[in-house]
Parts: C-alpha cells; structure tokens; sequence
C-alpha cells in the first residue's frame, strides 16, 4: 500500500489511534492503514515486541510515530492499566481500534468453560472495559471514533465456533448501545465484519480441501479476502468522512453476506 494523495475528509493528520491486535493480520493491516492516513499509533496485543515489531516498522515507514505495549486481554487487570497508560498520555485519543481478539474450534459439546471464558474475556469483556476507559474521556471531550472488529458471526451462526460466535455477536450488540449512548456527545462507534480473510485464525480452514472449497464458492468475489482488504473500512470510520455514521456493523467479506 501507498499512503493516497488528497486525502480531505479522510485525512488523519494530528489524530493518535489505538489499535489492539496490532501485531499481525487484520490488526497490523489497520494500523498501517491508519499511519497511512496520517494517524500516529499506538499497538497493543499479547505477544507485542515493545521495540522492533513489523507494525512499527509500517508505521514509521509511513512517517508517524509507534508505541507498543505488550497486553493480555484475557487479564482484566492488565486491560485496566493499559487504559490507565492511555490516559496518563500527553495527548488524547481520538480512534479506538478494538481488533484484538481470539479463537477456540471445538463442538459445542466439547467446549469447555475454560475455551468460553477466555474466549468471551478476549473478544468481548475487555473490548468492553478498554472502551469504556478510553470512551469517557471522548465522551467528555465531546469527538472520537471507536471502531470494533466483529465477524460473519456476528450475524450467522458458524460451526464449530460457539463462543467466538456468542462474543461476536455480542460485539455487535454492543456497537449499537454504545453508539446510541455517545453519539449526542460526537462519539462515533461503528463496526467492521471481515468475512473470510487469509490470517492466522484461518488456516485450519484453508488447509481443508472441502471446507476451503465450499467458502470459496459463496463467496461472490471468488477469493478469500485479504488483511488488506480492511484498510479502507477502517479509515472511512476512522475520519471525518464517517461523521454521522453511527452504529454499522460493516460487512468487508466479498459478498458473502448478499449471497
């Protein structure tokens, strides 16, 4: 990617944006996306080199400046001292991006409490106490953009999947309440839904022939999406350009949803 010229409404010049998940995928698409617009960013997730990381490297390289921050989002604690870090910086922050997230596939009858609980504590329980912290002082200042990553799921049921499922459409649920809240007080909160994207979390279903196949013919575009694909979403709700949108759980997922 190349950062567009004329960016206007989308322009992201002087804005500092959080991006959680940032170390690989969908999350380090987003962020570099974001720099690319002009944002500067700070990156958390859980294995997150403080120094070094790839999404450092894409964000400087698009000119702007890299924090990172190593962060267990199963660790409610550790979710409320990062909002705390947040906080205590010498600029505000105008873009929440909710993106980390994680994922258990096994049949519902064989889905432990363990599997439920820490999927619902990533996916969905911190997304919610992270926002809340950084949402307030929004709130208060009167403008932000809150972006949530939500999925498929958040509108089917998927197989295999129950509690990410659950958490995803929680998510979505979630976009809506809080959108309905903030918006009087000029707090956009808004959702992407990637469909099937090329990532780590889906290279179990890649490698099967069959299951590979069958996704591939719904979905309408004829390929599997790319972290790539995102970038765009993520900046409209991201900017300006999105000033009253409020509420969208946006489908980026190649059709499939239309099929």
């Amino acid at each position: 990617m190349t950062a567009p010229a004329g960016l206007g409404a989308f322009d992201l010049s002087g804005c500092l944006a959080v991006v959680t998940g940032a170390r690989r995928g969908i999350g380090r698409a987003m962020a570099r996306a974001l720099a690319l617009a002009g944002a500067d960013v700070v990156g958390a997730s859980a294995r997150l080199e403080e120094t070094g990381s790839g999404v450092q490297q894409d964000v400087e390289a698009a000119g702007r400046e890299f924090r990172g921050h190593q962060v267990d989002f199963a660790d409610r604690d550790a979710v409320r001292r990062f909002a705390r870090s947040l906080r205590e910086l010498d600029r505000p922050v105008d873009i929440l991006v909710n993106n980390a997230g994680t994922i258990a596939r096994a049949r519902a009858t064989e889905h432990g409490d363990d599997l439920w609980d820490r999927v619902l504590a990533v996916d969905l329980s911190s997304q919610f106490v992270l926002t809340r912290e950084v949402g307030s002082v929004m709130v208060e200042r009167g403008r932000g953009k809150v972006i949530f990553t939500a999925s498929l799921l958040s509108f089917q049921g998927g197989i295999l999947v129950p509690g990410y499922a659950a958490a995803k459409s929680g998510i979505a649920g979630l976009t809506r309440a809080l959108a309905n809240e903030w918006a009087p007080h000029g707090v956009n909160v808004n959702a992407v839904a990637p469909g099937y994207i090329a990532t780590d979390n889906t290279i179990a279903l890649r490698e099967d022939a069959d299951r590979s196949a069958a996704i591939l013919g719904r979905i309408p575009a004829g390929r599997w999406g790319q972290a790539d694909d995102l970038a765009g979403a993520t900046v409209f709700l991201a900017s300006a350009a999105s000033d009253y949108v409020n509420g969208v759980v946006l489908p980026v997922d190649g059709g499939w949803l239309a099929r």
